[in-house]
């Protein structure tokens, strides 16, 4: 069977966004494959109960956002066109008896979400507006700017590179021709937009900070969808984020996801929250879980991208995705603070998303190593209800996956390990793979990585050591400032671990990891000669260049007190936690990926690994994906992600393939 990067890439198919319909009969989802070095995406419909699956969009688009009308005749969606350069997504509407989809706004600008009124009259959006915030001279399409004149730290995000407008709410009547009405003005940004059910008032979080880079604190607040000077009000604020506003049907509860201690460091868990209105406090509800509410498995083949928020079941309850030993469980909670799993909280599953409507309750998970699908909970079991996301997974060699409880310094870590099928207990080559984050979390879903190591001969382990989320937030304290020392640890108790049970070659090991990852990579790689050969993706190196190139870092850095180059004991603490600290001790031979856009972790700062490596004489390679943001290897350019993988491949099949002499 074929199993090569350009196979395993051009066949992907991800469920990237759902709805349901008014009664919950049927779903809405969209597929995204590759088609011409590129990716359309489409929207598909298929009843919850079973029967027909139906494709409702065609052509070279990427249609994104399903909503459907609170009536079910119609779906709201976010169409991009595929190919042009300057494309941005507008709102388009499409008739569910059959009809063609029509374009509903035409915002210069584009639009990056949407939401139906109760009455299913309007459209709540969020576009951008205003003048450019730092542009000096004209602008001009498809020019660059004279010059950028920057007055605060918040200029710049990994997606949208320089944030030359803010993102604001709007309002559409729904009809052919209608023009859209801004509703809220400044220079912050508006996300997640929710109606309150009598339609008079749109909720959304916000930060009207005055530079949320340096000290970021999101809040709710409603506006007024009627009058001439729509007027804001704050609904919930904790000395922590609020965000993610939902109203039950009722509209006297305001349920959203919030920390209540200021500048929260990683250990301090979203939780979920209540207000009653108009004038209740806000009430904490899962802060018995110790589990973090939200979508915390790294998986690239679970399709969503952003942590979900709470729905409003039909009883009066709440439902959540909680992060809880590796998993993401759709839960139930009650006004009363009664939390429970809305199926056992073993099953391997990783959620992205909820919705309740009409009795019906639906996820996005990726379940036993699958990629992700539309499931139904009912009667506390899972019925899988879409068959596109991981249909294209039966054309390639199902990878083992075992979950273990390995030994380690502080207590036992679990692992997921993925192998080749039929591998049994034969000792193997075996890549540590090391997560993001670091609260990121390996899952039990799938990722095509661990497809294509496994296809290779390789044994994977995935092991959430210290830092990880999902398992309380003493496992996350754990780590706290001891970047490089307790995280190191565990993984090579990890490594020795799985060499012990006779699983692992000791002679032919590998590490790799993107993000935190790559940081752990190229810190290994200076503090043991254990691994053959490694492969850094969009690490950290040096930890005092990164606070200030890093478009989170001054706050990151602040709430994880990993310090700050503003005092000589800052620097020291930095420096002490810096890779590139380590390079005169650096024997093995490291490939280093790195997306040219991303701000995350940006390429000047990995840069300077590289050229002192080189310096020295080591074995190093530096590979720039040009116009690539963070996560590459999960939505970057077919091409570039196929290159990718096989470079991965050919670094380890060079050094780790042959044992050691």
């Amino acid at each position: 069977m074929n199993v090569t990067p350009r196979a395993l890439v051009n066949a992907e198919v991800a469920l990237e966004a759902f709805d349901l319909g008014p009664d919950g009969s049927v779903v809405i989802y969209t597929l995204r494959r590759v088609r011409d070095n590129g990716y359309e995406s489409h929207l598909w419909t298929r009843p919850v109960h079973g029967g027909r699956t139906r494709q409702l969009t065609r052509g070279r688009v990427r249609d994104a956002n399903p909503a459907v009308s609170p009536d079910g005749r119609r779906v709201a969606f976010l169409r991009t066109p595929v190919g042009a350069d300057d494309a941005v997504a507008q709102a388009w509407i499409l008739p569910l008896d059959g009809g063609e989809p029509w374009q509903a706004t035409t915002l210069k600008h584009g639009v990056s979400s949407l939401a139906w009124s109760p009455s299913g009259d309007r459209l709540a959006l969020v576009a951008p507006a205003g003048e450019p915030r730092f542009i000096v001279g004209e602008e001009r399409p498809g020019k660059s700017p004279m010059a950028r004149r920057l007055t605060r730290l918040d200029f710049r995000d990994d997606d949208a590179g320089h944030i030359d407008r803010r993102a604001h709410l709007w309002v559409l009547p729904v009809r052919v021709g209608a023009t859209p009405r801004q509703l809220t003005h400044g220079d912050f940004d508006v996300a997640h937009p929710a109606w309150t059910p009598d339609g008079r008032r749109i909720a959304f979080d916000a930060d009207l900070g005055p530079d949320a880079t340096i000290n970021p604190r999101t809040r709710i607040f409603s506006v007024s969808t009627t009058g001439t000077t729509p007027r804001m009000t704050e609904l919930a604020s904790l000395a922590g984020d609020a965000l993610r506003p939902a109203f039950s049907p009722d509209g006297r509860q305001l349920a959203f996801i919030g920390t209540d201690v200021a500048d929260p460091p990683d250990e301090v868990q979203p939780t979920l929250w209540v207000r009653t209105l108009p004038s209740g406090a806000p009430r904490c509800l899962t802060a018995d879980l110790d589990r973090p509410i939200g979508e915390w498995a790294w998986n690239d083949l679970l399709g969503a991208e952003e942590s979900p928020g709470p729905a409003w079941l039909g009883d009066g309850t709440i439902g959540v995705i909680v992060g809880t030993n590796g998993r993401g469980i759709p839960y139930r909670v009650t006004l009363d603070g009664v939390a429970q799993p809305m199926v056992d909280p073993a099953t391997r599953m990783a959620s992205a998303g909820i919705v309740a409507v009409g009795g019906v309750v639906a996820v996005t998970a990726a379940v036993d190593g699958g990629a992700g699908e539309v499931w139904s909970v009912d009667g506390g079991r899972l019925r899988r209800v879409t068959r596109e996301g991981s249909a294209w997974l039966r054309k390639f060699p199902q990878v083992q996956l075992d979950e273990l409880m390995l030994p380690g310094p502080a207590g036992p870590i679990q692992a997921w390990v993925a192998s080749p099928p039929g591998a049994g207990r034969r000792r193997l080559p075996t890549v540590l793979h090391i997560h993001g984050g670091p609260t990121g979390a390996w899952g039990p879903g799938g990722t095509i990585d661990e497809i294509a190591m496994c296809a290779a001969g390789y044994r994977v382990l995935m092991p959430n050591i210290r830092g990880s989320a999902t398992f309380g937030s003493e496992w996350v304290a754990g780590l706290s400032t001891a970047w490089g020392d307790v995280d190191a640890a565990d993984a090579m108790a990890a490594v020795d671990a799985l060499v012990a049970r006779g699983l692992a070659d000791p002679n032919r090991l590998a590490v790799m990891g993107l993000s935190y990852g790559g940081f752990l990579t190229q810190w290994l790689v200076g503090a043991t000669d254990r691994f053959r050969a490694a492969v850094a993706e969009n690490g950290v190196a040096n930890q005092v260049s990164a606070w200030a190139n890093s478009f989170f870092g001054v706050h990151y850095n602040r709430r994880g007190g990993l310090g700050d180059p503003l005092s000589d004991e800052g620097m020291d603490q930095l420096w002490r936690t810096s890779p590139l600290r380590l390079a005169p001790n650096v024997r093995t031979p490291l490939l280093m990926l790195q997306s040219e856009e991303d701000r995350i972790c940006p390429a000047a700062d990995n840069e300077q690994l590289f050229t002192a490596l080189k310096v020295l004489g080591r074995e190093v390679e530096y590979i720039l994906y040009p116009d690539e943001h963070h996560e590459m290897k999960s939505h970057g350019r077919p091409d570039r992600r196929i290159d990718r993988l096989e470079r991965i491949l050919a670094w380890f099949e060079r050094r780790v393939r042959r044992p050691r002499t």
